[in-house]
């Protein structure tokens, strides 16, 4: 049995859609966030020394990193949902598999933490200032480098239903989080390929049931 610890609008909650898709028998520990933080729980670093979510747990082995479970799961059930490793397709899945938690993740991170220091709490005369470092790094920066990358995906979803290619692979689900994350943050308008995309995702019965046994996720609009 495997055992997923899940933390409440968290990256885990892809761990849960793969699972469905893949027909597996699993159980989830669920974790709440706190409060007024939002950070994850010190219970997780009883699980895995870096307190983070998702972690899965089978045969006695702990598992960290979200691209690493999703890779493991999709091993353990016969390369499902994975081209395979000889076919035309596999490098585009293998880029999209690893762009997720790599150049995605870490624009959508640098974003939050922007926006957190906008937002914060401060005395009158340093709000200019956080305005104006803020403002320097998105222009130098952030900005272009964000565009270049969700403009990529939208290129790519307008040749091919899915990100590697024809058929729904896990690639398609580890790229959820940061497609849903910037249409709950930017301007998804513009993007009509990336908004279809999630649609078809919302939609797949595997989708929703990961949903509904995960608890609220704050990423869906």
């Amino acid at each position: 049995m495997i055992t997923v610890h899940h933390l409440e609008n968290s990256r885990s909650q892809r761990v849960l859609w793969l699972l469905e898709e893949l027909g597996a028998d699993y159980e989830i520990k669920h974790y709440k966030r706190d409060k007024k933080t939002s950070l994850a729980p010190a219970a997780l670093k009883k699980v895995h020394p870096l307190g983070k979510s998702p972690v899965v747990e089978q045969n006695g082995q702990v598992i960290a990193e979200t691209g690493a479970i999703m890779e493991y799961l999709v091993e353990q059930h016969d390369g499902a949902l994975a081209p395979a490793s000889g076919a035309p397709n596999y490098q585009r899945y293998k880029y999209w598999m690893h762009a997720a938690e790599g150049s995605f993740a870490a624009i959508m991170v640098t974003a939050l933490l922007l926006t957190r220091m906008e937002t914060a709490p401060m005395p009158f005369f340093a709000k200019p200032i956080a305005r104006k470092l803020t403002k320097g790094v998105r222009d130098a920066y952030l900005d272009h480098t964000m565009k270049g990358l969700f403009d990529y995906a939208e290129a790519t979803l307008g040749q091919s239903e899915w990100l590697a290619g024809d058929a729904f692979s896990a690639a398609d689900i580890i790229m959820s989080f940061p497609l849903e994350g910037f249409a709950a943050r930017g301007n998804i308008a513009l993007y009509k390929n990336i908004s279809a995309f999630l649609g078809r995702i919302h939609a797949r019965p595997a989708y929703q049931r990961a949903v509904e046994k995960g608890g609220p996720y704050g990423l869906i609009r």
